[in-house]
């Protein structure tokens, strides 16, 4: 554990401030030229969800104020994107790319930040001299679904520190750490150095954390690598790459977890640390 992070907390409502505020910065808010009637069609069918629920466990006043009181919460603490990319973003993904032919993706989550550093490859993700936890060489090759090597591809990447915790989204944190573009080589390779996540668990003091306590839920995600991978003329990769033995593999709090991500580095040979090769096949647009 770095000491640096020692003497704080990144609070719920402060991160979900931050990740509310990155997304209205993101352009995703552009209203959609959506007809009316599939608007009347999604909105009737979720309300449709929430009467046959209250009707089928006779949910009662105490429990729908309770409710109303919550879901004003989760707006204070700035929490809904945190809840929605948690419990919601996943199937959302499952549906929009259920027709690749590449590599499987899952959700983006509510800590991304776009513009970070780019370096050409091999490249090591910007870090704190004394950045804790084990040294990971992260590796491989992009391509096409026929096999072309992907030139210049982008391997944009983000992660939380040793302690959990995501630069731009807590306090103490250098900019960019642990953030980066790496490009590929004319063969499609990249390398990049930098240090192997963490498990961690979402901010369990505001909102979200109230309904993990209320359910009996735990707030863990296994450690991951954050990463969208692209090229001129393909689709947009977002993914997350997990490790095997990770105890929250099979419970991840987000169900973003899926076979095809799970890595499993290796000690190097050449180095300390470990070090793990993982290939990317992007579909054309």
């Amino acid at each position: 554990m770095t000491t640096e992070l020692k003497d704080f907390d990144a609070t719920a409502a402060d991160s979900g401030n931050r990740a509310t505020e990155r997304f209205r910065d993101s352009g995703k808010t552009v209203a959609l030229q959506v007809p009316k009637e599939r608007v009347s069609l999604l909105a009737n069918e979720v309300l449709a969800a929430v009467y046959d629920t209250i009707r089928k466990h006779k949910v009662s006043y105490d429990e729908f104020n309770a409710l109303k009181a919550w879901l004003i919460s989760v707006g204070e603490n700035g929490e809904w994107p945190l809840f929605l990319d948690v419990w919601v973003e996943h199937v959302v993904e499952e549906v929009s790319t259920e027709h690749r032919e590449g590599n499987k993706g899952t959700i983006e989550g509510p800590y991304y930040v776009p513009g970070s550093p780019q370096f050409d490859s091999p490249a090591t993700l910007p870090m704190r001299k004394d950045e804790g936890g084990t040294p990971l060489l992260f590796q491989g090759q992009v391509r096409a679904v026929d096999g072309t090597p992907l030139a210049g591809a982008h391997v944009e990447i983000w992660h939380a520190d040793d302690d959990g915790f995501y630069s731009q989204f807590a306090p103490g944190l250098p900019e960019w750490n642990l953030r980066g573009t790496v490009l590929a080589d004319a063969n499609g390779i990249f390398a990049l150095n930098t240090i192997q996540p963490a498990p961690y668990q979402i901010p369990t003091d505001g909102a979200c954390g109230k309904l993990i306590a209320a359910a009996g839920w735990h707030a863990w995600r296994p450690a991951h690598l954050h990463l969208k991978v692209s090229a001129p003329g393909y689709q947009l990769l977002t993914a997350q790459l997990y490790f095997e033995g990770d105890q929250h593999l099979s419970d991840d709090i987000a169900s973003a977890v899926k076979p095809e991500l799970v890595l499993n580095p290796t000690a190097r040979l050449e180095g300390v640390g470990n070090e793990v090769t993982y290939d990317f096949v992007l579909d054309a647009e």
